[in-house]
């Protein structure tokens, strides 16, 4: 399926909104959010603010994680109807770890065009100033917010020789840091609190280092941690060995198999033959 953004037909256009500083918005957002005839927004009190301080006066109407599902078939009413549509998250960029997927996969599927403008996003900065390797880079989000759930994530993780950015809240960024810790060891890390607020920080150091001073902090947080460095060399192991490097880190049989294809570049099916074969 081919997608014409620009054909006049009307669409869903994401719109990225000021992460902190409300100026931090393009003059095209801006334009967008009074051209759009109908604005869905996780929170129509915080978009409103928005709204208010730059006299726009579109009609909003609620759309968030809890009603994404009901609302969509609504969203293409709107269109059918010849009204261009908008989406906007309390901050930053629609669908990065916001609301947004589900109406805008639900329109694709139905023929109707999505339009992403650019605009803030919090990894972006968190990543530049951070001072660790810019590219390349995983961008996670939200780890889960269950401790073995989490630890078993980042175990996946652990290898990764690139750059990693996650986000995290207030009240989880100590356990958090202790978890990566205890799964990575004491890698060097970037804690961003309230890019482009007022109070913005940036604190580099180790993770060990860290962690004891995150009890006097507040806001919204970027983890940014550098990949891991220790260069393994997998040439001399054969196929059951390389396996059991990810097994006895207590990452499952399936992900370990797919960690062991990817770093030998062949096919999952050709790890999971061999390994079964020789296991």
């Amino acid at each position: 399926m081919i997608q014409k953004s620009y054909d006049g037909k009307p669409c869903l256009y994401l719109i990225p909104t000021p992460i902190g500083n409300l100026e931090d918005i393009t003059i095209r957002s801006l334009n967008c959010l009074k051209m759009v005839d109908i604005l869905l927004c996780e929170d129509t009190r915080n978009t409103g603010i928005l709204l208010a301080n730059y006299d726009i006066h579109t009609k909003l109407v609620s759309c968030h994680e809890y009603n994404e599902n009901k609302i969509a078939d609504t969203v293409i009413s709107y269109l059918k109807e010849g009204k261009n549509v908008g989406l906007v998250t309390d901050q930053g960029t629609p669908i990065i770890s916001d609301p947004g997927f589900f109406v805008s996969r639900h329109l694709i599927e139905n023929g109707y065009s999505v339009v992403s403008l650019p605009g803030a996003t919090a990894f972006v900065p968190a990543l530049t100033v951070s001072g660790l390797e810019p590219s390349p880079f995983l961008f996670y989000g939200f780890l889960h917010n269950r401790g073995s759930k989490q630890i078993e994530e980042l175990k996946k993780l652990k290898a990764f020789p690139y750059t990693l950015i996650f986000y995290e809240s207030v009240h989880r960024l100590k356990s958090t840091l202790i978890s990566m810790l205890d799964v990575f060891g004491n890698r060097n890390i970037s804690l961003c609190r309230e890019l482009s607020k007022i109070h913005e920080e940036i604190i580099r150091d180790s993770i060990e280092n860290i962690i004891p001073l995150v009890d006097s902090l507040k806001g919204e947080f970027v983890i940014v941690i550098e990949g891991n460095k220790e260069v393994v060399d997998y040439s001399n192991l054969d196929v059951l060995e390389h396996v059991k490097v990810y097994l006895d880190d207590g990452i499952s049989e399936k992900e370990a198999i797919k960690i062991v294809a990817k770093e030998r570049n062949v096919a999952k099916s050709v790890i999971y033959q061999e390994y079964h074969k020789r296991k």
